[in-house]
């Protein structure tokens, strides 16, 4: 069985102070690492603060990573840059990164070969417009962001990929995918893998779906055959309401 993910993205939210009233009040509240990964993929800057005190159920990521090992990119993060803080996750490759940051599937992945040469585990993104939705390309889209993504990725490495579907139209609007439309497309990306690996690489990577998450449609999501866990914004800035989908997820 491949064990859940509930993994919390804080995008540009929180302060120091604010992060760690966060990490104190769900440190021993979290279901036990051997039934559930949790994860809080944080800013940069309080990345080092976090893995301090993440206490043993918890583990935290970043939110982005460049592909280079160091060089003139000004405000940019190296990947040994975050190996270093002891952060075991990263986001890569996120609808807001691509939107607003000119981010491609071509450096999604040079970023995630640069995050698996360092010990990092990449949570890719993928997922597809309304406009695409409405105009029945959602698998085009997806087929064309899951195998670029993973082009010359050994298949000894996927076991440290997690893919999340998001489609942009459900990110930050309320508005989430049905259960079964989030679950069809966790599966059609399972058989792209299957297609670009092998069958049992399919069963054995996980998927996640984001997209408005909440405490009130997580259940019915975790219960669907091809979804493994949520990526999660809005509700993964509360500390109750965080707890509540880790326990609901398992």
């Amino acid at each position: 069985m491949r064990k859940p993910v509930m993994a919390g993205n804080w995008k540009m939210n929180k302060t120091r102070d604010e992060a760690l009233e966060f990490i104190y009040a769900v440190s021993d509240k979290l279901p036990s690492v051997n039934q559930l990964d949790s994860i809080i993929c944080a800013p940069a800057i309080i990345l080092r603060d976090l893995v301090k005190r993440q206490g043993s159920n918890l583990k935290i990521g970043a939110q982005n990573v460049h592909f280079a090992e160091s060089g003139a990119y000004t405000g940019e993060i190296s990947p040994a840059m975050l190996s270093t803080t002891g952060v075991e996750y990263v986001i890569i490759g996120h609808s807001e990164r691509r939107a607003y940051f000119n981010e491609t599937d071509e450096t999604v992945n040079l970023k995630i070969k640069a995050a698996l040469a360092h010990q990092l585990k990449p949570i890719v993104c993928c997922g597809e417009s309304l406009e695409e939705r409405e105009t029945n390309k959602t698998h085009e889209v997806l087929d064309r962001q899951i195998s670029k993504a993973l082009e010359g990725i050994d298949k000894e490495d996927l076991s440290n990929i997690i893919i999340a579907y998001e489609p942009i139209w459900a990110i930050g609007t309320g508005k989430v995918a049905s259960a079964e439309m989030a679950d069809e497309a966790c599966g059609y990306i399972r058989s792209l893998v299957k297609k670009q690996y092998c069958p049992a690489c399919a069963e054995e990577i996980r998927i996640l779906y984001g997209g408005s998450v909440s405490t009130k449609s997580v259940s019915e999501l975790m219960a669907q055959p091809n979804i493994d866990g949520g990526l999660v914004g809005g509700a993964s800035l509360n500390s109750e309401s965080f707890i509540e989908l880790c326990n609901k997820a398992i």
